[in-house]
């Protein structure tokens, strides 16, 4: 996993950068494998439900990571940010995840958008958004890739898992983080079928 930047992060073990977890375990590289483990189990079940919203979405974070984090579903609490860039600060996060899960209330989910370009393009608006808020500690992209294909299941597509590249997919968050949602409405497509 890529390593973050954060301020006095209360969540890791003392002298580390290693998330405090369920199983104890203080090493990155063991950490990461009984995290992608349980997250890999638990997307055997199905999903809570819920209306797809704010809630809804932490609901499903802590489904994916209730075995390895106390604080599974629960918002961000500390400053951080990846390649020198923050994310969006914690004071914020509930406020901005609210109001960007209202915008998509009144486009309905994207239900019925068929087009697949015009669907990618406003996909891709909500995942870069939901991506600069980072509302989690933990487990954001894997967040983001289910609300993606719930929301492309709720129109009638589907995902082509095998589609994703995850050094382009990194590279397009990237881009959108820096205001360029191009390669990310791309890289939606290309999984797109």
């Amino acid at each position: 996993m890529s390593r973050y930047n954060a301020t006095e992060d209360p969540f890791c073990y003392p002298g580390t950068q290693v998330l405090i977890n369920k199983a104890g375990l203080r090493d990155q590289d063991e950490l990461d494998q009984f995290e992608q483990l349980m997250y890999l189990t638990r997307a055997e079940e199905p999903l809570p439900t819920g209306n797809l919203d704010y809630e809804h979405y932490k609901r499903i974070h802590h489904h994916f990571f209730q075995d390895v984090y106390d604080w599974a579903g629960q918002s961000r609490e500390i400053r951080t940010g990846k390649g020198g860039n923050w994310f969006c600060f914690p004071e914020y996060i509930d406020g901005e995840m609210t109001r960007i899960f209202g915008q998509l209330v009144n486009e309905d989910h994207l239900i019925g958008l068929t087009n697949s370009k015009h669907f990618a393009e406003r996909a891709a608006y909500y995942i870069a958004e939901i991506n600069a808020i980072h509302p989690f500690r933990e487990g954001n992209g894997r967040c983001q890739l289910t609300l993606l294909d719930i929301l492309l299941v709720n129109s009638g597509f589907t995902m082509n898992e095998d589609q994703i590249d995850p050094d382009i997919f990194m590279q397009a968050m990237i881009a959108s983080f820096r205001g360029d949602n191009g390669p990310l409405e791309r890289a939606i497509l290309d999984l797109m079928s």
